[in-house]
């Protein structure tokens, strides 16, 4: 996991994020680097933390599903 953001006083908290800059998006619309799909990578800034959470305790699973078409 990496954490993205600016530092300084003024800049804002970084959001964790499970972005390895490696974006491979799939048919099943899921990132072959990460694990997210479309939606949740989209809406990661705007999700609160426990959203952000659930997402990623679902990642190691779904980076062990077979690739899709």
């Amino acid at each position: 996991m990496t954490r993205r953001g600016g530092a300084g006083p003024s800049a804002a908290p970084a959001i964790a994020t499970p972005c390895t800059g490696v974006c491979a998006i799939e048919a099943d619309d899921m990132c072959r680097g990460c694990g997210r799909t479309l939606d949740e990578i989209a809406g990661w800034g705007l999700m609160t933390p426990a959203a952000r959470d659930a997402i990623m305790a679902a990642l190691p699973a779904r980076r062990r599903l077979p690739v899709g078409d």
